[in-house]
């Protein structure tokens, strides 16, 4: 069983309702969703090129997926979660929009999100001490060949390639799409979201996400209120 701290929207937001549809599964309830019935791309394409991101479900991860220490409790990381999620002030992002990287596509803030990268680098050193070492068959499916020295020396140092520097905060929205499919889906992708996207998003929780199993869907486990109660200002 792994866990990831993440950003999620609230269970009641729009932007979750959308992503739900889009990817068929609640990150909240872990229920199946019909897929979405969208012109020019069947239901049978969405579920495909939705079928990796839809086992994490909809979110964008701040500390990657761990296991804990053996000498760490679930009731340990809940608390500190709590404690942790106090001692910050909620914020928004401006603005998300879809966009390509690599062969997926995601959804990314449209400009630099300060506030957000703070917070990642923040809660990948905080919890540091909850993770488990990786194994060395964890390790070698980072692809260590493949990373430059940052990502390489991230790796090892906080158990993810892509944190602190590099991290770049994203919401899967698919798996790899080749390039035929690229401006058909791309064009999907914006008719659907694009709705739900006028508004800035609030975080005003971090979300603990928990794996089903070994190998098995994550949910939302638990959502820790950022900020003093009197200061909440987003809940």
């Amino acid at each position: 069983m792994r866990y990831a701290i993440c950003f999620t929207p609230s269970a009641s937001d729009p932007l979750t309702f959308a992503g739900a549809n889009w990817l068929g599964r609640n990150v909240y309830s872990g229920e199946m969703v019909e897929p979405p019935g969208i012109r020019g791309l069947g239901i049978h394409e969405v579920a495909f090129h939705t079928a990796l991101p839809r086992r994490y479900g909809f979110h964008g991860g701040l500390k990657a997926p761990f296991r804990l220490a053996p000498d760490v409790s679930e009731a340990a990381l809940l608390r500190e979660l709590m404690r942790f999620s106090g001692t910050l002030l909620p914020f928004t992002i401006p603005c998300l929009e879809i966009a390509r990287l690599g062969n997926f596509y995601g959804l990314v803030p449209s400009h630099r999100c300060e506030s957000l990268e703070h917070l990642a680098s923040a809660l990948v050193q905080q919890f540091d001490c909850f993770r488990a070492p990786l194994s060395e068959a964890e390790i070698e499916r980072s692809d260590p060949d493949g990373l430059s020295a940052a990502q390489f020396s991230n790796l090892h140092r906080w158990g993810h390639p892509y944190v602190m520097d590099e991290f770049r905060f994203h919401m899967m929205l698919t798996g790899p799409v080749n390039s035929a499919d690229m401006p058909r889906l791309e064009q999907a992708l914006r008719s659907f979201f694009e709705p739900v996207l006028a508004d800035p998003i609030p975080v005003s929780n971090i979300a603990l996400l928990m794996e089903e199993g070994n190998g098995g869907p994550f949910r939302v486990h638990s959502l820790h209120p950022m900020g003093k109660v009197s200061a909440r200002k987003f809940a």
